[in-house]
């Protein structure tokens, strides 16, 4: 079955692309959520973030202490690789799960990840999307959506490669800015992908 990645910069818009992919009626696995679903339930995760970040990582009740982790790992780019270390491999294996319960005629998958490339899963995928968006309109986006200042959205685009980087690695391109359909551009990138599984 081919697989496509698909990522965007946050406020790229590329949660809306697989809303509209998943009309079209093709499984989408969106890793950033599985990801925060795994850390609670993946026993091999639990075990490894605790060992690595101290029993305080958890409370008691089994939920995970995010103000604990994001004070260890925020501005600390190597005890970040240790945590995502720990994450992406946990998150491959919920995505192998995941694609056993795919129904035989899918026509392909699609794998959504905000990191598809700088944790290379992009290399899982037999083809890739990059879905980008001029900076001002990603940043009016991420301030309205999730009531933050331009400076915390700044701050979280720095932790990703730049679209010029993934542009660089994508196979294909989907342009957010509002000047042309985004629903042609998904059926145009649909039929290819149709077109490559026959």
């Amino acid at each position: 079955m081919l697989k496509v990645g698909i990522t965007g910069g946050i406020g790229s818009g590329k949660t809306t692309v697989c809303k509209i992919f998943e009309v079209l009626g093709v499984p989408v696995f969106y890793a950033d959520l599985v990801a925060k679903e795994i850390m609670v339930k993946d026993l091999i995760l639990i075990e490894g973030v605790k060992a690595a970040f101290g029993g305080d990582s958890y409370f008691d009740s089994g939920v995970l202490n995010n103000k604990h982790i994001a004070a260890i790992v925020f501005n600390n780019k190597a005890e970040l690789e240790k945590l995502n270390a720990l994450v992406h491999p946990a998150v491959f294996r919920a995505f192998d799960s995941w694609l056993e319960e795919i129904p035989p005629n899918s026509p392909y998958i699609l794998k959504e990840a905000a990191l598809l490339f700088e944790s290379e899963s992009y290399k899982m995928c037999n083809t890739s999307i990059l879905v980008t968006a001029p900076k001002q309109m990603k940043l009016d986006r991420v301030t309205e959506r999730d009531g933050v200042s331009a400076e915390q959205v700044l701050a979280r685009m720095d932790k990703q490669f730049t679209d010029e980087q993934k542009l660089a690695m994508a196979d294909h391109h989907i342009l957010n800015d509002e000047s042309r359909s985004l629903i042609s551009q998904v059926l145009d990138l649909h039929q290819r992908f149709l077109n490559a599984k026959a």
